[in-house]
């Protein structure tokens, strides 16, 4: 298969949420999902999953009943990945466009609730899929000193 990489932004409720979650100590949950876009998302600092991401759609045209569980593995010098276990989505309709992905906090599958932490668009371009297709998605996750 093609191997595909992207930047993504961390929207500013992720941002918000990994502060009062991490420095604050407020109630935390360790579960979070992948979603997928649709072509050419642009995904802008103020992005949420209520419905105010005018630069994407979510995309559920696929098998799986809920977003895909990120499980990551351990961290090591500022980054994290699923790599052990990507998120892999069974494409249900023939050309299904993908454009790229998203983190957030619920798995309800084109859900408006949840904390969005970030998303980003595929850097080689959309993807052309067809039923019975699958996608695999790895997210890795760097924080850096700037």
């Amino acid at each position: 298969g093609r191997v595909d990489e992207f930047d993504n932004l961390v929207v500013t409720a992720g941002l918000n949420d990994s502060l009062d979650k991490h420095l604050k100590g407020a109630a935390y949950t360790a579960e979070w999902y992948v979603g997928l876009t649709d072509g050419t998302p642009t995904f802008a600092a103020g992005d949420t999953m209520a419905g105010a991401h005018a630069g994407w759609v979510e995309v559920t045209d696929y098998d799986e009943l809920v977003r895909q569980t990120l499980t990551l593995g351990a961290v090591a010098a500022g980054s994290v990945d699923n790599s052990a276990a990507p998120a892999v989505f069974t494409i249900d309709t023939n050309g299904t466009v993908i454009g790229g992905a998203f983190v957030v906090s619920d798995d309800t599958k084109g859900g408006a609730v949840g904390v969005l932490y970030g998303g980003g668009a595929f850097t080689a371009g959309d993807k052309s899929l067809d039923d019975d297709d699958t996608l695999t998605v790895t997210v890795t996750l760097t924080a850096a000193a700037s």
